[in-house]
Parts: C-alpha cells; structure tokens; sequence
C-alpha cells in the first residue's frame, strides 16, 4: 500500500505501509517516508531526462544528473522495460530510506506519477568504481592508500547493513559498478533493490529466484540458492581483489586458463608470487606486507565453505591491524563458460544457472 504522508514541513512524503501484498520482508510496522517530488520537477532539473545528462544505465533503468533547489542531484529512472520493476523500486526506497552511513549513498527522494517510478539520491562526481579500476587510463589515479581507503570504507559499510544499523540487511549485488566515489574518492554502496532483510538473529536464508551478478556470487547462493551475511563476505572478496589487481573476475587469463581472478591468484598466492597479480598502475616500492595482507584478506573472504569466511567486523579489524591472519583454503572457482567479460545478463530471475560452474573441488 502506498500512502502520502505529511512532510516534516508541511511538504508531502511517501509511506510505504508493509503488508503480505506490497512487500516479502517485514519491516516491524515502521514506514519508510520520504519527500516525494513531482515528475515535472524531475524533468525540469534533468532538462528533460536529456541525452547530455545521462550518467548510465543500470539494471534499474538509465540514471541522468540533475539540479534540484540548487544541488546536484542523480535520478535513477526505473525503465518501463526493466525486469526488476515495484518490487525492487519498493525495496530500495523502504531500506535506503532507513539507512544513514557515510559509506552508502543518501536517498533524497523519489517520484511516482502514473508510470513513472524515480529514485533521486545525491550527485557523486566521480561515479563508480568500476569506472576507474577497469580503466586504463584512470586506474593510475588510485594510488595504494586510496585502493585501501576504498576497501575499508566497503568494509565498514558492509558491517552496518549486516550488524550496526536497526535493520540486518544482506545486499546481495555487491560489485565494482555499485560502489560510487564521492568528490574526496570516498566510496558509497549503491543499489539495494535486491537487498534482504533479516529479523532478529536470523542471519541466513534460502530462494529458488537466485539474483546478482555472476563473477560476485558466493558458492552456495548460486548453485543452492543459499545466502546469508557471508555471501556479501564472499562479494566483498571479489571486490577487494577486483581492487588490488585491476582485473576483473571474469576475465580471462593466458597464464591459467581454467580459471578467473580467484583462481589465479591463488595459484600465484601458492606459489609466492602474489605481488605478481597486483595492479602495475601502482608503480613501485608499495609497501609490500600491507599489499599481501590485503590479497590474503581477499582469499580469506572467498573460501569455498561459508563457515571458513571471516565476519565483516572481523575483516575490518584485520584491515587495520598487524595480528596474524589464518591461511586460507583453497577458494570456489567459477567459469565464466560464455568467457563474456562484462555484466550482461547480471541479474537472473528463476532460469537456469548452469552457466555458473563450481570446479576443482579440493580435500581438506
């Protein structure tokens, strides 16, 4: 059910009511309200949803920069072909509204007008990271203390979702694209349509309609449908090392054709030879214990088995200490057997996964 509310100042804002129709999770009778502006005033502070004011496109619909009351602004614009329609406009705009981190990007209201469905969250200069790390040209720009301000800045919004904040909330859609940087680089989670909330201790769950993106996908969520706060973990592990090296976990390697990123740098992690997989844009003398302990952190996160993955508490810990860290185990590689590079197809409903490959199992 949506319902308009009174503003805090007398202007209007939108309530979602959660009810067994409207919404899977329940919110504990809490509403969610937000300032909700008309599509003329969207329109308007995108000159019209203009070509020059498109910023991209997601799996939501495309998102163009705007101006509003003198501040820039970013409308994701759900797409009326979009597979993830109400339900996950739904989604994002209860959690998102509910949520106040420095690390996840702030929603500044939204617009529902006959078919039209907007999300107005505020401007980020310099976009997402994938944008930088993926780019030949820009990933020079990040130089090491950045990289790792970056992954402990995802860190600990991650461990708000899944412990501090007055929801425990799994994301589910952690990757490079959905990681925006701020003016000073400071990264912000985006993109909670897919997200789940938890209840109480609950801290894991099971779906027949397995969603993300393939190449993020912890083990168990894409072959069993089985997540939990350790999938992100998972994710987050991907990223990391998405970081580090400047590679994406699709892509293909000459060197171990058999594997992604995960695996490869495993075999380099093996071999002592990890330093070799990390970024060249970074030039010399990096302090190399600290990038070691940084590939370790990563490995530790994509273990095979749930259970061998750190807490994200404890990820943000080991980031900013010296205390030993624990050997990882061999981590679940997955085959991209399409060998696509890209993001295509990232978000899947009931199909099929068989394009997702669980390979060389190992003994403990």
């Amino acid at each position: 059910m949506i319902c308009m509310l009174p503003g805090k100042k007398g202007g209007p804002s939108l309530s979602f009511t959660t009810s067994p129709s409207c919404f899977e999770d329940d919110l504990n009778g809490r509403n969610a309200e937000l300032p909700v502006f008309n599509f003329g005033t969207i329109a308007a502070s995108t000159n019209n949803f203009s070509s020059d004011n498109r910023l991209g496109q997601g799996g939501f619909g495309p998102v163009y920069k705007g101006t509003l009351n003198g501040k820039e602004i970013a409308v994701k614009r759900l797409s009326k072909s979009s597979g993830q329609g109400i339900e996950e406009f739904k989604n994002e705009v209860t959690l998102i509204a509910k949520l106040q981190h420095r690390n996840l990007v702030r929603i500044l209201g939204c617009c529902i007008q006959q078919d039209e469905k907007m999300l107005v969250y505020e401007y980020l200069p310099n976009k997402s990271l994938d944008c930088f790390i993926f780019d030949e040209s820009k990933r020079s720009l990040l130089d090491w203390e950045s990289r790792l301000e970056i992954i402990s800045g995802i860190a600990r919004g991650i461990v708000y979702l899944h412990q501090d904040s007055r929801l425990r909330i799994i994301h589910r859609d952690l990757k490079t694209s959905n990681i925006l940087l701020d003016a000073q680089m400071n990264p912000k989670i985006s993109d909670f349509g897919l997200a789940k909330i938890f209840g109480g201790d609950q801290v894991e769950a099971d779906t027949k309609r397995v969603v993300g993106t393939y190449g993020y996908m912890s083990p168990e969520y894409a072959m069993q449908g089985h997540f939990s706060i350790k999938s992100d973990v998972y994710s987050f592990g991907v990223l990391l090392l998405e970081i580090l090296t400047g590679r994406r976990n699709n892509g293909h390697y000459p060197d171990s054709p058999t594997s992604n990123l995960i695996g490869h740098v495993w075999e380099l992690w093996k071999n002592d030879k990890a330093m070799e997989i990390v970024d060249s844009s970074l030039g010399g003398g990096l302090p190399s214990a600290e990038v070691l302990r940084c590939l370790q952190i990563g490995l530790l996160c994509v273990q095979e088995n749930a259970t061998d993955r750190p807490k994200m508490s404890a990820v943000v810990a080991m980031l900013g200490n010296d205390a030993s860290l624990p050997s990882p185990n061999q981590p679940a590689f997955f085959i991209n057997r399409s060998g696509q590079g890209d993001e295509t197809g990232s978000r899947q409903g009931t199909g099929s996964i068989n394009t997702v490959t669980l390979t060389m199992p190992h003994a403990r």
